[in-house]
C-alpha cells in the first residue's frame, strides 16, 4: 500500500457507523472476522458497533448495541464460537421486528451492517435492506424518527460473510468455520478407529451438514470410510444390498473394523431418510457385526478456529469493511468472499 492509499484508507470511513452481528449456528473463525471488522473499521475512522445476541440484539437495542474499541477485541482471534452472541430471532422474520430494529440502527446513525452468518440470515439481511425505505416511511409517519435522521439513513448497505460449518453457500470456495468442523471430525474418526479396531466393531457416524453432504464426503475420503451417504447423491434402490456385501469384502480380506459416514440430511431415491440407526439395524440384521452409532452432534461446531478459519475470517471482515465504506445505492447486497 502507498502512502497515498494509506492516507486513504484512513480516512474512508469519517463519519460512518457500521454495525456487526452474528447470526444462526456458530463457526469457528466468527470471532476472526467481527475482530477484523471491528480493527479495519476504526482504522478507517469509522465507529464501529458491537450488535450482541444476533439479530435479536437488532430487534431490542438498547444495551444490545455497543460501540467497539479496539482493546475490545485484542482477545477474539483464537476463540471458538462467537463472543457477541447468536440467537434464532422469531421477532425479525415478521415486519415489525424489522422496523424495530431499522429505528435502532437510525437512532445511532449506523448505515453500514455487516451480518456473519449463514443462508437464513443472509436472506433476512437482504430482506431487510430491500425493505429500507418503507420502514423509513413508516417510522417517519409514526413519528418515531425525524425528516433529518431518515434524510440521513436515506440507504442501509449491507455485506454478509458466509459463517457456517456446512460449506454450503453458493459463491465461496470455503466458509468460515468449515476447516475447523473437518478438523474436529476428523480427530474423532480417528479416536474412533482405534476402539473399533480393537473390538471388530461396525461404526456409523453421523455429521452435521442439514441438506449438504460436504463435510460427510471430505470425511469419508480423508479416513478411508467403507461407505457415505449425503443427500446430493442419493444410493441406488439396492443399497442395502451393496452396502452389506462391501462391508463383508472388507472384512473378508482381513479388516477388523468398519466406518461408515452419514450426513444428517442423507435420503434415498424416494426422499426417504436415511438414518444412522437405519444402518445400524441393518448391519445387525443381515450382517451380525457388533455395530455401534455416534452421532458427533455440536461437538462440530466447538472447540477452536483452524489457522485457515482464523485468516478467513480476518480476510472475509477486511474486503466486508471495505464494500461497505465504498458501496452507495446502486450496488446489490453483497456476499464477501476473500480474494486468493
Amino acid at each position: 500500500m502507498t502512502h497515498e492509499e494509506h492516507h486513504a484508507a484512513k480516512t474512508l470511513g469519517i463519519g460512518k457507523a457500521i454495525a456487526v452481528l452474528t447470526s444462526g449456528g456458530d463457526a469457528q473463525g466468527m470471532n476472526a472476522a467481527v475482530r477484523a471488522v471491528v480493527r479495519v473499521g476504526i482504522f478507517t475512522g469509522a465507529r464501529v458497533f458491537f450488535v450482541h445476541e444476533g439479530y435479536q440484539g437488532l430487534v431490542d437495542g438498547g444495551d444490545n448495541i455497543k460501540e467497539a474499541t479496539w482493546e475490545s477485541v485484542s482477545m477474539m482471534l483464537q476463540l471458538g464460537g462467537t463472543v457477541i452472541g447468536s440467537a434464532r430471532c422469531k421477532d425479525f422474520r415478521e415486519r415489525e421486528g424489522r422496523l424495530r430494529a431499522a429505528y435502532n440502527l437510525v437512532k445511532r446513525g449506523i448505515t453500514n451492517l455487516c451480518v456473519i452468518g449463514g443462508d437464513g440470515s443472509l436472506t433476512g439481511a437482504d430482506t431487510f435492506r430491500s425493505e429500507w425505505s418503507d420502514l423509513l416511511g413508516d417510522l417517519q409517519k409514526a413519528g418515531k424518527i425525524t425528516d433529518e435522521e431518515a434524510t440521513k439513513s436515506s440507504y442501509l448497505n449491507i455485506v454478509g460473510l458466509v459463517g457456517s460449518i456446512d460449506n454450503d453457500f453458493c459463491g465461496t470456495d470455503m466458509t468460515i468455520g468449515t476447516d475447523s468442523a473437518l478438523h474436529r471430525i476428523m480427530e474423532i474418526v480417528d479416536a474412533i478407529t482405534t476402539t473399533a479396531q480393537s473390538h471388530q466393531r461396525t461404526f456409523v457416524l453421523e455429521v452435521m451438514g442439514r441438506h449438504c453432504g460436504y463435510l460427510a464426503l471430505v470425511t469419508s475420503l480423508s479416513c478411508g470410510a467403507d461407505w457415505v451417504f449425503i443427500p446430493e447423491c442419493p444410493p441406488d434402490d439396492d443399497w442395502e444390498e451393496h452396502l452389506c456385501r462391501r462391508l463383508s469384502e472388507t472384512r473378508n480380506r482381513g479388516s477388523r473394523l468398519n466406518i461408515i459416514i452419514v450426513a444428517e440430511g442423507a435420503i434415498d431415491k424416494n426422499g426417504k431418510p436415511i438414518t444412522s440407526e437405519d444402518i445400524k439395524n441393518l448391519v445387525v440384521k443381515r450382517l451380525g457385526y457388533d455395530t455401534r452409532v455416534t452421532v458427533l452432534g455440536h461437538v462440530q461446531r466447538g472447540g477452536t478456529p483452524s489457522a485457515f478459519d482464523r485468516i478467513l475470517g480476518s480476510r472475509m471482515g477486511v474486503e466486508a469493511v471495505m464494500a461497505l465504506l465504498e458501496g452507495n445505492p446502486r450496488y446489490p447486497s453483497l456476499c464477501s468472499k476473500p480474494l486468493w
